[in-house]
């Protein structure tokens, strides 16, 4: 590095100490924001190009957002961090990661075996792993929380359906999609005993777990937990990271997450060695 560069570091550095200590926010940092906004994750070599200034200044800039929790640093870059009582943005679920819960769906309807009994929570990743569902699979039968699940399989021959009773709650913008929720959601729940549950959540991390936004469907996952032998996490790589308001579970509590192949190397390295199974679609 040049005599002059070292002295542009070193001014850039000091300036982004001052702004920081100010609690102001530069207006290059409300650019890095923005694109965190996005595209969820940003690397340092993509930001020090876009803003003409050293790797050096961009990782400071991304440690000082980081202390003030406006970002997750990440190894490279960092990505975006929601409040925890936010839900990320989920209003479109259809057009949401369509493509990555559509893997996730098929492969994980690939783990179903005949003549057992399963829970599908209600949930997008959920429902593409209903209509995934191998023709061929016979005597099994799925218990679901969620409407436009049941109504997906009925026509499914080796398929019984089961809905777990309780409230109709409209999931989101989609007005076909209905999970039921307390009062009486979890009575049927407590009578059943199932080979597997196949669960949706809207974070993952590996410190907090598997979390939801809405407070009322978490009872009723929680229910599903306990009637299970095994659970398996259906989650895209955009929940990686993420941290809801209602805790769902611990990762041990789960045998397995099945994600897509966009998640960040990081994420699945750290699920991974604190013991989760994570299998990528």
């Amino acid at each position: 590095m040049s005599f002059i560069q070292e002295t542009q570091v070193v001014i850039e550095s000091l300036e982004m100490k001052d702004t920081a200590s100010q609690g102001y926010i530069s207006p290059r940092h409300e650019k890095i924001l923005e694109m965190l906004s996005r595209e969820r994750i940003v690397e340092v070599a993509q930001l020090a190009s876009e803003f003409g200034v050293s790797a050096v200044t961009i990782r400071s800039d991304l440690e000082a957002l980081d202390q003030r929790q406006l970002l997750r640093r990440i190894r490279g870059g960092a990505m975006s961090i929601q409040p925890a009582r936010f839900e990320r943005p989920l209003e479109l679920p259809s057009q949401s990661f369509g493509a990555q819960k559509e893997r996730i769906g098929a492969l994980a309807a690939r783990m179903v075996r005949n003549g057992e009994t399963i829970i599908l929570d209600a949930g997008t990743t959920a429902l593409a792993m209903a209509t995934a569902m191998p023709e061929d699979l016979r005597n099994v039968v799925v218990i679901t929380s969620a409407l436009d699940i049941a109504i997906s399989l009925e026509n499914h021959q080796g398929v019984t359906v089961m809905v777990t009773g309780g409230t109709v709650k409209k999931t989101g913008r989609n007005r076909h999609a209905r999970s039921l929720i307390s009062p009486f959601a979890s009575l049927l729940l407590a009578q059943v005993n199932v080979d597997c549950a196949y669960l949706c959540c809207a974070g993952i991390d590996v410190e907090r777990g598997f979390t939801n936004a809405h407070f009322e469907e978490v009872e009723v996952k929680r229910a599903m937990l306990s009637a299970t032998r095994r659970a398996v996490m259906l989650g895209d790589h955009g929940k990686l990271g993420h941290v809801a308001g209602a805790r769902i579970a611990g990762l041990e509590e789960i045998s397995r997450l099945v994600t897509d192949k966009g998640a960040e190397p990081a994420h699945v390295h750290a699920l991974q060695a604190a013991g989760l199974d994570v299998v990528l679609a």
